[in-house]
């Protein structure tokens, strides 16, 4: 009776420890209206060479050390969360691009609208933005190249005055000087 006791005890206690990890804002939230369902760009083609996921307890944490980067740090606390997944291309790199072509139907099906298309060389970047009735709440951004494929969803409340900063903070290479129309409801 006791070694039942204490395996209900130990469940329960690991179910609880379950539930406040997935709900506590260490990694992004399932649930924020700027989270992209995204699929893999394709297993058979694709290796995962890496998977981040930070949640808005971690983005503040890391806004704290960030004292001589003002910006940097409102948008990290302006932020639900980041995803960013990157893949190494080892196979079919028609079959990768086809795959996104798909993943923007099933974006714009879940409210998400192109915002940005380049097609430079042998490489394509794409960028989608989801707005509700509180503004622009994601921006997703798909990067794929012969070798690799980069992608970012971030979340939160992003301020179109503040899409620079978005490009700065994750480091994007020649941007173009971007200006962004406020979208009216």
């Amino acid at each position: 009776m006791k070694v039942l006791t204490i395996r209900s005890g130990m469940v329960l206690l690991l179910i609880l420890t379950a539930l406040a990890v997935s709900s506590c804002g260490i990694t992004a939230p399932r649930s924020n209206d700027g989270y992209a369902n995204l699929d893999s760009p394709g297993i058979a083609d694709t290796d995962r060479t890496m998977s981040l996921s930070l949640g808005r307890t971690t983005l503040r944490f890391a806004a704290r050390f960030l004292d001589d980067e003002p910006e940097t740090q409102a948008l990290l606390r302006s932020l639900d969360g980041v995803r960013i997944r990157i893949y190494e291309v080892n196979g079919d790199s028609g079959r990768i691009a086809h795959k996104f072509e798909r993943m923007a139907v099933k974006l714009g099906k879940d409210g998400w609208e192109p915002v940005m298309l380049v097609h430079e060389d042998d490489e394509l970047v794409q960028m989608f933005a989801r707005h509700t009735s509180r503004g622009m709440r994601g921006l997703t951004i798909v990067s794929a190249g012969d070798d690799e494929v980069v992608v970012i969803n971030i979340m939160g409340n992003i301020e179109p005055d503040r899409f620079g900063d978005v490009m700065v903070a994750l480091n994007v290479e020649d941007a173009p000087d971007v200006q962004i129309a406020s979208v009216g409801n």
